[in-house]
């Protein structure tokens, strides 16, 4: 007797619709799945005619260009959310109606009370429900989080995060979504700073008490693609001061201008028995200090995370062949399924995403403040 089948229906066709096309082909070569994942559908606009190739590239059975259509479809089990935030609450809102399980990108929503609703519907649908920080399934960041459990940092001193490109340095770079509040929700707050909340919440196990952030534009007008210049209006830059409940303290950016830096994710935690430093450029190495050694043999050890014994290497390849930026989709794709089966709690999901979204609210309210905030 065959396997029960699993059918995907995606919302999205651009950047991260890619990235959950391959996560859902591989998640079960990667890991023994008690189902048959199969791609019933995508959906995204088709303006340019291009849907049908995307489809075929990827391996999509079919296509829909009403979203709506797809998550009412009974043959569709999960739906997979990767458009601009200003989407994502209507779209995961029905899909928890319809009774689909649900992979929604991050940040969840562009406002605190657009994701508070999203979780509110999953919980009344009882589906199971994902946010999509795939860098929490990097081994090295699992390895991160399993020395902190493991009392190797000890109390907690500092929480140190950059997350830092340089794609819009140029001022002649078009004015594309990303730019427009409506549709984005925020700039750099939102797109990159969310991961390196989520990475320090899970990394760490801190909660966040209060911030103080501040926000700056580096170039407000760019030209659409009719060549007039238009007002950009979210942040090029954020930074955030933060004080943890249990004496902590945290140091956060978030720029899109730091040039040279393509994708410069890291975070940094320091404590009495010793620091952590990750970076995601060099994401297959975790750097440790372990302040127990006696000083002639101090300073930071770079662990290669690529041993059988280190989180999710299991069933990849032998020690030294590193993962890369697409397998922490696939990891992330093959654990949430694993427990839509199973019919277990999965995390991150929709509260992780609220609880991250509270921390980005209380950040904007601050810069325009210029106050302390409490979370």
């Amino acid at each position: 007797m065959g396997k029960k089948k699993l059918r995907i229906g995606l919302i999205g066709s651009k950047f991260m619709g890619i990235a959950h096309s391959m996560a859902f082909r591989s998640a079960a070569q990667w890991m023994d799945l008690p189902v048959d994942i199969e791609l019933g559908c995508v959906s995204a606009a088709n303006s340019d005619g291009s849907l049908a190739a995307f489809a075929s590239k990827y391996g999509w059975e079919s296509v829909e260009t009403d979203w709506r259509k797809l998550v009412a479809r009974k043959d569709i089990h999960l739906v997979s959310i990767a458009t601009p935030g200003h989407l994502h609450k209507e779209m995961a809102v029905e899909a928890a109606k319809q009774g689909k399980h649900i992979l929604c990108e991050k940040p969840l929503a562009n406002t605190l009370a657009e994701a508070n609703e999203m979780l509110d519907a999953v919980n009344k649908a009882g589906v199971r429900h994902c946010c999509g920080f795939s860098y929490r399934f990097t081994p090295s960041m699992a390895l991160a989080r399993q020395l902190v459990t493991d009392g190797r940092i000890g109390r907690i001193f500092h929480v140190h995060a950059r997350y830092a490109q340089d794609w819009i340095v140029d001022p002649e770079f078009p004015m594309v979504w990303r730019f427009r509040k409506e549709l984005a929700g925020s700039g750099p707050l939102g797109d990159l700073s969310a991961h390196s909340v989520d990475a320090a919440r899970f990394i760490t196990g801190l909660s966040f008490d209060e911030v103080a952030g501040n926000m700056r534009q580096m170039i407000d007008e760019r030209k659409n693609a009719r060549g007039i210049k238009e007002k950009v209006t979210v942040e090029d830059t954020a930074q955030f001061l933060v004080n943890f409940k249990g004496g902590a303290a945290g140091c956060f950016e978030s720029t899109r201008f730091a040039t040279g830096r393509k994708n410069h994710n890291a975070i940094e935690v320091n404590g009495e028995k010793g620091s952590l430093y990750w970076n995601f450029e060099d994401q297959n190495y975790l750097l440790f200090y372990d302040n127990s050694h006696k000083p002639s043999e101090a300073g930071f050890r770079k662990i290669n995370v690529t041993h059988d014994s280190h989180p999710y290497h299991g069933g990849w390849w032998p020690q030294g062949h590193g993962l890369g930026y697409a397998d922490t989709f696939v990891i992330e794709a093959g654990l949430f399924i694993r427990a839509i089966i199973e019919n277990k709690p999965f995390s991150p999901d929709f509260t992780d995403g609220v609880e991250c979204q509270r921390v980005l609210d209380a950040v904007e309210k601050s810069a325009m403040s210029r106050q302390w905030v409490k979370i």
